[in-house]
């Protein structure tokens, strides 16, 4: 396999990380707008065989990265920027005749007269649109597989095939403990995305009413994480996985839940009261009173820390998993199937910090399962129209073990 990434960020470098201790590719290329961070995400591997090289791309190109996966002759492109750039790069791909793999969805748009009661342009509504644009291409682009969405839909998946016979509701939960000392504010992921996702109208899936929407922070819910991270409250928030899992997946409601705090609430809160996520240019004056555009949520993502930096900082544990409640041999069934990542665990063995770290592995999970003929299958796919079992199999053999707790017990596999 010959990999195209594009994006070095935090997770895009530590996908490298991930990857470059794995025999499944031939060449691998990092991709960046700063050539220079590219070129320090291979720089820092051990990789004597020389697979890796940096180049320098737009994402925005879409004609420019087409022209690289010809150069590079790559067999896929592996997006590692944020949603803004989810399109170019998918029909790239396509105009290529590459395979795909995301960790986030085309970006949403709300109901201009409902925003918080029906769904206008959903997450992925425009890569599903061009379906069979890339079924007819005989490749595919394999979206939403990151850890949430990505594992989390795995884990879907697999309750449906092995551990229920009827499906009541699927829940994503996502908690943690991380603290980052010496800062007031410092998200451990892109506050970009952090941002779409936390105050864009949260989605929900009920098999009666189909997809709709609810108020940001919406339906509380404290839920007590395993390996020690305890009670977390949780809220809903939009994310990909609800307009993911009812496509493959026969379950009467799905939602999405995340543990933000109450801190980190009134935060997002104060930045959508300033307008300060707006993504619309504004002109604002520069040193020399010339006037410049510029995003107002890019300015936020500027003054605030690199999360790829924040491990030496960090301490505590994030865990993802899937919540899923139905009927098992006639009788009533719940379980939690979890990933839990310690970050001192994640910054001593990989040099990345947890959140970015759970995030990039399952991509480079996906990418050897596809390279392997595992997982195959053409058009625009999500994780959950695939087997779960060697996705999880092959996991636990990259050393990150995932859990199952039912009833109040907990067991690793």
């Amino acid at each position: 396999m010959r990999v195209l990434l594009v994006g070095a960020g935090g997770v895009g470098t530590a996908i490298t990380r991930i990857a470059a201790r794995r025999d499944f590719f031939g060449h691998f290329v990092v991709a960046d707008y700063d050539l220079t961070r590219a070129e320090a995400a291979v720089a820092a591997l051990d990789d004597g065989a020389g697979r890796f090289i940096a180049r320098r791309i737009d994402a925005s190109d879409q004609a420019a990265v087409t022209a690289l996966l010809a150069e590079e002759r790559c067999d896929v492109l592996l997006n590692a920027t944020d949603p803004r750039f989810v399109m170019p790069l998918f029909e790239a791909a396509l105009a290529a005749g590459s395979h795909y793999l995301d960790m986030a969805m085309s970006l949403s748009r709300p109901h201009a007269a409902q925003p918080y009661a029906r769904c206008g342009v959903k997450l992925g509504d425009e890569q599903f649109a061009r379906a069979d644009a890339w079924q007819k291409s005989g490749r595919l682009a394999l979206v939403g597989m990151g850890v949430e969405p990505g594992l989390s839909d795995v884990f879907a998946r697999y309750a449906a095939d092995e551990l229920f016979d009827e499906i009541e509701e699927i829940g994503v939960r996502d908690g943690a403990n991380l603290t980052v000392e010496g800062y007031d504010f410092a998200p451990s992921f892109n506050i970009w995305t952090t941002i779409e996702e936390c105050l864009n109208p949260p989605v929900v899936y009920e098999r009666e009413r189909g997809w709709f929407t609810t108020e940001p922070f919406s339906e509380p819910e404290v839920f007590d994480f395993p390996d020690g991270i305890g009670p977390v409250e949780c809220v809903n928030v939009e994310h990909e996985e609800v307009l993911l899992v009812p496509r493959w997946v026969d379950a009467r409601r799905v939602t999405f839940k995340y543990g933000l705090g109450d801190d980190f609430i009134d935060k997002l809160k104060t930045l959508h009261a300033l307008g300060l996520d707006a993504t619309e240019p504004v002109t604002v004056r520069d040193a020399d009173g010339a006037p410049v555009r510029v995003s107002p949520r890019d300015v936020v993502a500027a003054c605030l820390p690199d999360p790829a930096t924040l491990g030496e900082r960090m301490t505590g544990k994030i865990c993802a998993g899937t919540w899923v409640k139905g009927v098992k041999d006639g009788q009533p069934r719940e379980v939690y199937l979890y990933h839990v990542v310690d970050n001192q665990w994640s910054m001593r063995t990989y040099g990345s910090q947890a959140v970015v770290w759970q995030t990039a592995i399952n991509p480079v999970v996906a990418l050897e399962l596809v390279a392997g003929g595992v997982w195959a299958g053409t058009g625009v796919l999500g994780p959950e129209a695939l087997p779960p079992r060697p996705f999880l199999d092959l996991l636990t053999a990259y050393g990150s073990p995932w859990g199952i707790r039912e009833h109040g017990s907990e067991q690793q596999d």
